[in-house]
């Protein structure tokens, strides 16, 4: 599949720098673009990227002409970039199939229109799901589950009983929702298992990474808002009530009955200890380790996290105790120093004035 440059800008609304009627059968990124192929610079303050670039051609921020190189200029780079590749690789759809024979679904299980329900998933009773959804090979819906409309459980995920998940959500494989929460009470020498009597409740247009986990609440649910998206490897603790709209990414870890304001962004491997709020438009950065409440609108990185500018003035402060250890250093060696010619002198005050009383003592 070919198009020129010009067809290509018309597709996405953009406009044509160098050789419209360049020739081009594909794209890709920077690292590995072809002769031949379309690329993309997102920033101007990236546009050293293009040097050595094979690329025939490059998808850039109006405004921007790169030099030597045919381009389409454009506003939103990475919109327009992808409507280029799906044009070039068009994303494979599948057809319905609608029940297989080899999946087990319990007979009370309520199914809407147009589900698909691939082999080997196990729908459990009282289950209801809703049209249009897709429940893919190896998944496990527990009893009395509810999943929202247009709601896409790709493979071996589990659903454990009473689970809610709103419309149009995605829950990616290996995903667990509604396990037991890790809590246990010490008793005559040994751990008991505490109540585990919630379960998980997912609003819409939530996404849920691979191999994460949503751990059910004790008494209540655990819930995730609407439009959250969950990355991969990602842990969330029973009792937790995560806000909308919320970003976690891969192996964030929260503790129990934690709670988040709506917009919240949380990098990756970042940790929360239990019973804390993070506020609204919070943004927690890579690895910070969380041991208090976040105030609305926070920047917080580092161990423990602290404001992003205390934790950077303390890390500047901290690149130069190598420095400050040398200058420490030599400055007790020059106070030593001093001491020393110090007290030599003092000695020599002494024996002088011993040697003048000798003499008046001789006169005498």
């Amino acid at each position: 599949m070919q198009a020129t440059l010009a067809e290509l800008a018309a597709l996405v609304g953009g406009q044509t720098i160098g050789d419209d009627r360049l020739a081009i059968g594909g794209a890709a990124v920077l690292r590995d673009a072809e002769p031949g192929q379309i690329s993309l610079v997102d920033q101007i303050e990236k546009s050293y990227l293009l040097e050595g670039c094979q690329a025939s051609a490059v998808v850039v921020p109006r405004g921007y002409a790169p030099e030597g190189m045919s381009a389409i200029q454009v506003d939103d780079v990475h919109q327009a970039f992808a409507t280029i590749v799906r044009y070039f690789s068009p994303p494979r759809r599948m057809p319905r199939i609608g029940i297989s024979p080899q999946a087990s679904i319990a007979p009370s299980a309520r199914l809407g229109e147009n589900v698909d329900v691939h082999p080997f998933a196990v729908i459990g009773p009282d289950v209801t799901i809703g049209a249009n959804s897709t429940i893919h090979s190896g998944v496990h819906v527990m009893a009395g589950s509810r999943i929202g409309a247009g709601t896409t459980i790709f493979p071996n995920a589990v659903l454990y009983e009473n689970t809610i998940v709103g419309p149009r959500c995605l829950i990616h494989a290996g995903a667990v929702l509604g396990a037991y929460g890790f809590g246990y009470g010490f008793v005559e020498g040994r751990h008991v298992l505490s109540a585990q009597l919630g379960n998980v409740v997912l609003g819409a247009d939530v996404e849920i990474g691979a191999c994460s986990t949503i751990d059910r609440g004790t008494y209540g649910p655990t819930t995730i808002g609407e439009g959250t998206k969950i990355d991969d490897l990602v842990m969330v603790a029973h009792n937790c009530r995560v806000g909308r709209h919320n970003m976690l990414c891969s192996q964030v870890g929260i503790a129990g009955s934690t709670t988040t304001g709506d917009y919240v962004v949380m990098a990756g491997q970042v940790g929360v200890r239990d019973h804390v709020h993070i506020g609204e438009r919070a943004v927690l950065g890579a690895m910070a380790g969380v041991t208090n409440d976040v105030p609305d609108g926070a920047r917080m990185i580092g161990i423990p996290a602290t404001p992003e500018r205390e934790q950077k003035i303390k890390q500047a402060a901290l690149s130069k105790l190598p420095e400050m250890r040398r200058q420490l250093k030599q400055l007790q060696r020059a106070v030593d120093e001093l001491v020393k010619q110090s007290t030599d002198s003092g000695n020599l005050s002494v024996k002088s004035d011993d040697e003048e009383s000798d003499h008046r003592r001789a006169v005498a």
